[in-house]
């Protein structure tokens, strides 16, 4: 495996989440974009479809990765 491979599999979240949609799930929920989205909200956006629920779904999946 060579460098490129192994820093693409490091950053592959940066890949993910373009610059141009940085804050979108802040706006949608309606959270200013310096506080925490509050966990029950981030629930209730993540049983919804679309693009909104794809967002929290991976906010979710991206505060479990944190810890």
């Amino acid at each position: 495996m060579d460098m490129k491979e192994s820093k693409h599999k490091d950053h592959w979240i940066a890949g993910a989440i373009k610059p141009s949609n940085k804050g979108a799930l802040h706006r949608q929920l309606g959270v200013s974009m310096g506080k925490k989205i509050p966990e029950k909200k981030l629930d209730m956006a993540a049983k919804k479809g679309g693009v909104e629920g794809k967002r929290a779904r991976l906010a979710k999946t991206l505060k479990k990765m944190k810890k």
